[in-house]
């Protein structure tokens, strides 16, 4: 069969179509080359999978070829992403992660980390693995002469107790929360960490559960919280409960989105700035002289760097990119990032992206006060976003070209993950980037603007010059 290695290695991770893409041959090629890569012969290499069919499968095919290159193999078993990450830096030791996260049933795909939860990306070890896995696929994985060893472990109670340790949500009023895990894993992280399955005390939350049966065929929705048909039940649920708040977790449970007492969503954004505060203000409480950096991509809302240097803290944009902004948390040191995906990174959390802990610092921020969420979210979501837009340019420079003349005499350039324009107009301010996929043929559009009116108009006349 003919392997077209450059669509399933992606910018930082591994995902394709189960059974054309990814094989248990090609998983057990990459195994090889991902131990060889990271030197990690005679050293521990964590394997966990998300509830897809496919998967344990998959991660019992990685485990072979890992253990065949002499890495011994710790198995956590069904996890979200999120506890592959703790795992990682609780053992540090590199990891890998069998899960498609937010796409269809008939993905799946491989999240690597270095030891200690780092990324990994195309320029920083995933196409040397990929070029040692090619070689492997053709020659066969030889074996080395002491090879790995292979045990179980369960992490799922030692992680709900640390993000337990980090948010303390037993001070906060009585909160009832609907939950939307989308068959993914969050319906079994939730019970742990928010709930006593975990053999934790009960925290003041009444949880309402949607689809926590795990199930990676999807049979109610997509689980990919982004689009937003897939928060129409959460959404109905909400409002039909009275609930306080709602939660949506994507398929691996490593994003969370949030929804208010009408039924809103909130920005994203806003719960990055929402987060930030926090985390500054935890930080400034253990030691006021702290010089401390906080990171945010370039599509979030402007209210996220406007609140991290309200806050006396220092503000670092970033561009898109998950393994790209874990390097940047570590080599600045960050004690937080947020992306307008719904990525959210921790210092405490060995800067990776925990969902389920900016949801807890929600929980926590939004149950110590007395307002509805949809007052208490207002003030970190006074401007006008779009939302990213996508579309399907066959000619991507062509598309950038033809926005950039037409607004050449209105605004400011800068070629930074795309292209950013900012308005003239600072009483009026508005800015939008456009910027290619790293992984679909996809232009992405996402405007800002002071008022609803601008960012209307700008939107429309950008989509128009894009899609030609």
């Amino acid at each position: 069969m003919t392997i077209n290695w450059d669509s399933i290695v992606k910018t930082y991770d591994v995902r394709g179509l189960v059974g054309s893409d990814l094989t248990p041959e090609i998983v057990s090629a990459l195994a090889a080359g991902f131990v060889d890569e990271l030197g990690a012969a005679g050293h521990d290499v964590v394997v966990g999978h998300d509830m897809r069919d496919s998967s344990p499968e998959f991660a019992d095919a990685f485990a072979k070829g890992a253990q065949a290159r002499g890495a011994n193999v710790i198995s956590i078993g069904l996890c979200s992403t999120d506890e592959s990450y703790f795992a990682s830096g609780r053992l540090n030791a590199p990891a890998a992660m069998f899960t498609a996260s937010h796409n269809p049933a008939t993905y799946n795909g491989i999240k690597f980390s270095r030891a200690g939860a780092r990324g990994i990306s195309l320029d920083t070890g995933l196409a040397a693995i990929r070029d040692r896995a090619i070689a492997y696929l053709e020659t066969g994985i030889d074996e080395v002469e002491q090879v790995g060893t292979y045990r179980e472990m369960n992490v799922l109670a030692d992680y709900a107790t640390y993000l337990r340790h980090l948010v303390n949500l037993s001070g906060v009023r009585p909160l009832k929360v609907v939950v939307d895990a989308g068959n993914g894993m969050g319906g079994m992280t939730v019970p742990a960490v928010l709930g006593t399955a975990a053999d934790l005390g009960a925290l003041p939350l009444e949880i309402v559960p949607m689809y926590f049966e795990l199930d990676g065929t999807f049979p109610n929705h997509e689980a990919n919280p982004l689009d937003p048909k897939n928060l129409v039940d959460l959404q109905a649920a909400v409002v039909a409960h009275k609930a306080d708040i709602g939660l949506a977790f994507d398929g691996d449970a490593d994003r969370c989105f949030v929804i208010d007492e009408n039924g809103d969503p909130v920005n994203p954004s806003a719960v990055a700035a929402i987060v930030a505060r926090r985390e500054i203000a935890r930080v400034r409480a253990a030691n006021p002289e702290a010089d401390i950096t906080v990171l945010y991509n370039l599509i979030t809302s402007r209210i996220v760097k406007e609140t991290i240097e309200a806050d006396g803290a220092k503000s670092v944009r970033t561009k898109v990119g998950h393994s790209l902004i874990k390097d940047q948390m570590a080599a600045t040191e960050a004690i937080f990032g947020g992306e307008h995906s719904a990525h959210y990174y921790f210092a405490d959390f060995w800067g990776a992206d925990n969902g389920m802990l900016a949801a807890m610092h929600v929980l926590a921020e939004f149950g110590l006060q007395p307002l509805p969420l949809s007052q208490f979210a207002k003030q970190y979501n006074p401007y006008f976003l779009s939302g990213e837009i996508n579309s399907t340019v066959t000619d991507v420079p062509a598309a950038k070209q033809r926005v950039q003349q037409a607004f050449e005499s209105r605004a400011q350039f800068e070629e930074f993950d795309g292209i950013t324009a900012v308005g003239a107009d600072q009483d009026n301010w508005w800015w939008f980037n456009v910027r290619a996929s790293n992984t679909e043929p996809l232009l992405r559009l996402n405007v800002e603007a002071k008022n609803e009116a601008d960012m209307i108009a700008i939107r429309d006349e950008v989509l128009a010059l894009i899609r030609g």
